[in-house]
């Protein structure tokens, strides 16, 4: 099924400004002589241009089970699942909602952890209901079955910022769609939207990627928070057409980065 693809994405598969120098220079004038002296602003340190957090340093700031919202399973990502996380597609401008969708990291980051969150917006059938009933209850929490993906990566310098914005270009200049490719399998997705609003970190961004057919609708909701040098990218999937925005997952993300 083309759906296969990014499901597997969705559940396998995360600035600062630099410091300005400012010089001044002092000049003998005439024919006295006066020591030169620095103005304030030279004499004043530069600020250092913001480092990147390594991938030992980002791990600790992923969301945990214990910080969770109820009714989630936190579950980092097998070694195998890593490997078939590159992913490719046939437009270049299109490439940064591809890593995020795959999980891969997006720009030049110095580091980059990675989660996955599961979750239900069904619920269980009483053990004493009968069997239709029961069936009922299973494929409703079925399609309310919604994994998100969390991927932290961090940057040097603006870094962060210059990521965030190319994410931001493509979910405009990929409005038309574009295909994906993953791990010998392909996706189209058909168009992207902008997604629900988020308010979270310094700034964010969402958009919804729909890759539904005539069989089943189906949709990824992307999402990506700048805090600091550090971006928190989500990847929301559910097997109902467009994934709801998982503001708490999100909101206790972004509150572990500060």
């Amino acid at each position: 099924m083309r759906s296969t693809l990014v499901r597997r994405s969705v559940m396998t598969a995360s600035a600062v400004s630099l410091a300005l120098l400012a010089t001044a220079c002092g000049s003998d004038k005439s024919d006295t002589k006066a020591d030169a002296k620095p103005s304030g602003a030279a004499s004043a340190a530069a600020p250092a241009a913001a480092k990147g957090k390594t991938d030992a340093e980002l791990a600790p700031l992923l969301l945990t089970q214990a910080e969770a919202p109820k009714d989630t399973l936190v579950k980092a990502p097998t070694a195998d699942q890593l490997k078939k996380l590159a992913a490719t597609t046939d437009k270049a401008e299109c490439k940064p909602l591809v890593q995020a969708a795959s999980m891969d990291p997006q720009g030049t980051s110095t580091g980059v952890a990675r989660t996955q969150v599961g979750g239900t917006s069904g619920k269980a059938a009483d053990p004493n209901a009968s069997e239709a009933d029961k069936l009922k209850a299973g494929l409703e929490m079925l399609t309310g079955a919604t994994g998100t993906s969390v991927t932290l990566t961090s940057y040097d310098g603006k870094g962060a910022e210059e990521a965030f914005a190319a994410f931001k270009k493509a979910g405009t200049a990929c409005a038309g769609g574009y295909t994906m490719q993953q791990d010998g399998d392909a996706v189209k997705v058909n168009k992207v939207v902008a997604g629900d609003a988020v308010t979270a970190g310094d700034e964010a961004v969402s958009f919804v990627a729909d890759f539904g057919d005539a069989d089943a609708a189906m949709a990824a909701q992307l999402i990506v928070v700048r805090k600091g040098n550090t971006l928190a990218t989500f990847s929301v999937q559910n097997l109902g057409g467009k994934p709801a925005l998982p503001k708490d997952i999100i909101d206790a993300q972004a509150k572990k980065l500060g």
